[in-house]
């Protein structure tokens, strides 16, 4: 088994920030997400996923709450741009409105059927984006 090594993900923060716009998830403080991408993982299924600073290390270190969302480069990176978009959902959904950091859990609010709503809500306010800027 070898090394994981990690990485900044300047591209993944910058998707990150865009979804939080424009779907207006103010419960998220953007300067309290930190996207990474690994190289080296052994998880045979996962394609990202999303890590919160829980209560009592926040605590101990004197911080506020942070939240990492990880993507696995291997898997994650082969997806069409569909499937990223997605999976960044999906790993966004994991945040609590309370941004205090729990994690919200896949039953009952992080599933496909959730997730695929908050995709077709997110092109539905794109196309009204662009058709008020007079592009089709």
């Amino acid at each position: 088994m070898g090394t994981i090594r990690f990485f900044k993900a300047g591209d993944i923060q910058e998707r990150i920030r865009h979804f939080v716009e424009v779907l207006g998830m103010g419960h998220i403080d953007l300067n309290r997400i930190v996207c990474i991408r690994s190289v080296g993982s052994s998880a045979r299924y996962t394609l990202a996923r999303c890590y919160g600073l829980g209560r009592v290390w926040q605590k101990a270190l004197d911080l506020p709450a942070y939240y990492i969302i990880e993507i696995i480069s291997e898997k994650y990176d082969k997806l069409s741009p569909e499937e990223k978009d997605k999976i960044l959902l999906h790993e966004l959904m994991h945040v609590p409105h309370a941004f205090a950091g729990g994690f919200r859990h896949h039953t009952p609010y992080v599933n496909n059927r959730t997730v695929n709503g908050l995709y077709d809500e997110y092109l539905r306010r794109m196309r009204a984006i662009r058709e008020k800027e007079g592009g089709n």
